[in-house]
């Protein structure tokens, strides 16, 4: 590779799979200093943010804010619902469907887990057959992952719930939407959803540091039967506050609260269904390109199956371990950052592209054209046309 003078000044360009793109009016509302906790508009202006953030999951059921992680809200949800030495079935097609099992086992909780690699969508079938097994009604959950950021895969929510519903399994629907709220469709009770995980930091375009936990009747029913559940992780009260400082247990993350306001603004400003419908005309654009690479060359899309795939979150594979050469170009030439291959079995030759959140058409074609530039720069051979093709898609 010839080496040549950095083209990286100027602003950079966050292009993973959260935390995404902070738009202005997030950061602005942001930039201020902390207010009164007490008393005035931040306390008057949680009910009709809790309200709007319900309206993005689809819901009119309970939702529990948490200062966590998606990783918390993970251990929040099963805390509510999972006593010790229950059982859990976790179906998965990615690396977090194994860390969400590993959170329930860490506090008690048995797991069967079917594994379907990281490059396949679910078996319905075999997920049918373990259920069928579990005669007595064991198993009291499904740890579902709607995408799978590492894997990019995208698994069939209404399916699962319509065949929980055929073999009448009382096993509650928990639905990780961590990648997906704001990006791809998602609809709680439209689709009998019991419980939703999520978090802030990716379609709701705030920065990490928050997490949401939405449930239903029918998991506050579970809820009811539990022996404890920690006061911090109980979500009872943070649902159903009868003072501000419960919504939280303890000081508030007060300007996380301000930049979700601006956030839920753009998103009902713009329409959560033209939202789905933009991430999932930008996603074509980027597999139209990837696609035409992947013809003659060395990458590769991790999931074939256009059905399978997240309209947020593309994963793919240079073969030669070259993805993480790729991404060292990228960002120290162009200031463009890819992300990692998280959770894949050939960490350097595999890479993620985030198209989540605040992203728009020429956001698109800058990914695309970093990528085009770092193969030319690295001599990675490819299919020609790519750019042609994104931008045809777009054009329509």
């Amino acid at each position: 590779m010839k080496q040549t003078v950095s083209l990286s000044q100027g602003r950079t360009y966050l292009a993973i799979p959260g935390p995404s793109v902070m738009p202005d009016a997030v950061l602005q509302a942001m930039h201020r200093p902390s207010p009164n906790i007490y008393d005035g508009e931040l306390i008057d202006m949680m009910p009709a943010l809790t309200s709007d953030l319900r309206r993005v999951a689809g819901t009119q059921h309970n939702v529990a804010i948490y200062i966590a992680n998606g990783h918390g809200t993970w251990e929040a949800a099963l805390s509510n619902v999972i006593a010790p030495g229950e059982t859990v079935l976790a179906p998965a097609s990615g690396r977090f469907t194994h860390g969400w099992a590993e959170m329930a086992e860490g506090i008690g909780a048995k797991v069967q887990l079917i594994d379907f690699g990281t490059s396949s969508a679910w078996d319905l079938d075999r997920i049918a057959d373990a259920l069928r097994a579990d005669e007595k009604h064991q198993i009291k959950a499904v740890l579902a992952v709607h995408v799978d950021t590492s894997s990019s895969i995208l698994n069939d929510i209404p399916a699962l719930r319509k065949l929980l519903d055929d073999l009448e399994h009382p096993a509650l629907l928990m639905a990780d939407c961590i990648a997906s709220l704001g990006c791809d469709r998602f609809e709680m009770d439209e689709w009998g959803v019991d419980v939703t995980v999520t978090a802030c930091q990716k379609g709701l375009m705030v920065p990490a540091g928050v997490g949401f936990v939405f449930y239903n009747e029918k998991a506050q029913a579970k809820r009811a039967t539990m022996p404890r559940v920690s006061q911090y992780w109980d979500w009872q009260p943070r649902a159903n506050p009868d003072l501000f400082y419960q919504y939280f247990n303890g000081t508030a993350p007060t300007h996380h609260l301000y930049g979700l306001r601006a956030s839920l603004d753009l998103i009902h400003s713009e329409g959560i269904e033209q939202v789905w419908a933009r991430h999932k005309h930008l996603a074509k654009a980027i597999w139209a390109a990837c696609e035409t690479w992947a013809e003659e060359g060395a990458l590769q899309m991790n999931v074939a199956d256009r059905a399978h795939r997240s309209h947020a979150v593309t994963a793919l594979r240079l073969t030669d371990g070259r993805g993480t050469a790729l991404r060292s170009y990228t960002e120290t030439q162009l200031g463009l950052t890819l992300g990692i291959g998280l959770g894949m079995e050939d960490y350097d030759g595999c890479f993620r592209l985030g198209h989540m959140g605040h992203i728009n058409g020429q956001m698109v074609m800058a990914i695309l054209g970093g990528m085009e530039t770092g193969m030319t720069a690295l001599g990675i051979p490819r299919g020609k046309g790519a750019l042609e093709a994104a931008a045809a898609v777009l054009a329509t």
